[in-house]
């Protein structure tokens, strides 16, 4: 991170993180430091963050300077990575007590700012997540990652898809223009997408528990689907790619994983074919023994 008083990844969530949880921002076989920090949409942002009751900051330092002796003893014996993190994490905690507070306060926006995102300062919401993931960046923070959940239509498409399309798009947009007005999106590379589309014909009327009949959704599909980057050195207004007419199948320039892992780093300005991490005797690369950056794409 840029700021020291600050995670160099975050998390911001707008309702349950899914099946997977924490692992969606796990570090994998990297060492913990690289994982992110989940920050709360209500309550304490950062859970343990605040003293409890009858405990003075003075005492929290001397507290965390008996931990952190043990803690370096231990470090000394073993050279283990992780110590080392837990070391630094802990003194990370302790300064972020200081700084989260004047972070998370929206009610220092402007009313203008506020309007733009459709922000109510202390009602969570995606939106709220995007000013504060503006907020974090403004700080140093160099990885804001977003999560929205509830996507997942099968059934109710109809009433669920336009309440779903409201709680987001005045957000992300708001966040593209927030970030261009101040001369960050230039430096900021906003990533928008998910693991998989929803099929372009309808998924047919189900029985549930509950009802007999429910409104026709969408399925998954994983043929054909769209993601959207913008700032970070992407070209505006283009589009890379082609369905049929349908969108059930790529006609034209179909994209990996590998591929859009290639182009993101490209633009974070690493080579993907270098960019290895040593584990269990094999340097591994984000892109496997794959990827093609989307030049057209670029600046």
């Amino acid at each position: 991170s840029e700021n020291e008083n600050l995670p160099a990844y975050v998390v911001l969530l707008s309702g349950p993180a899914g099946g997977a949880g924490s692992q969606l921002w796990s570090s994998g076989f990297l060492p913990s430091i690289h994982q992110g920090v989940r920050f709360r949409s209500s309550g304490d942002p950062v859970l343990y963050l605040s003293n409890p009751a009858g405990r003075s900051r003075k005492d929290g330092r001397r507290l965390l300077d008996t931990v952190n002796g043990l803690n370096s003893l231990r470090l000394a014996e073993t050279e283990d990575p992780e110590i080392a993190t837990r070391i630094s994490q802990y003194e990370m905690a302790f300064r972020m007590q200081a700084s989260v507070p004047d972070l998370t306060d929206l009610s220092t926006e402007t009313v203008e700012t506020l309007k733009l995102y459709g922000v109510k300062p202390g009602k969570p919401s995606f939106a709220a997540n995007c000013l504060l993931a503006r907020r974090l960046i403004e700080r140093g923070v160099r990885f804001v990652q977003l999560f929205d959940s509830d996507w997942d239509h099968h059934g109710n498409l109809k009433t669920r898809l336009p309440a779903k399309c409201r709680d987001v798009d005045q957000g992300m947009a708001a966040l593209v223009a927030d970030l261009r007005r101040r001369g960050l999106l230039d430096e900021t590379l906003v990533v928008w997408g998910g693991e998989f589309g929803r099929t372009p014909l309808a998924q047919g009327n189900a029985d549930t528990p509950t009802t007999k009949k429910r409104e026709p959704g969408r399925d998954h599909h994983k043929n054909a689907f769209t993601m959207w980057l913008a700032g970070g050195g992407t070209k505006p207004g283009t589009i890379y790619g082609a369905t049929d007419e349908l969108g059930f199948s790529i006609t034209n320039n179909p994209v990996h994983v590998h591929d859009l892992n290639a182009t993101i780093l490209q633009l974070l300005g690493f080579d993907h074919t270098k960019l290895t991490f040593r584990h269990q005797g094999r340097d591994y690369r984000l892109t496997d023994v794959h990827g093609d950056v989307m030049h057209d794409i670029l600046l």
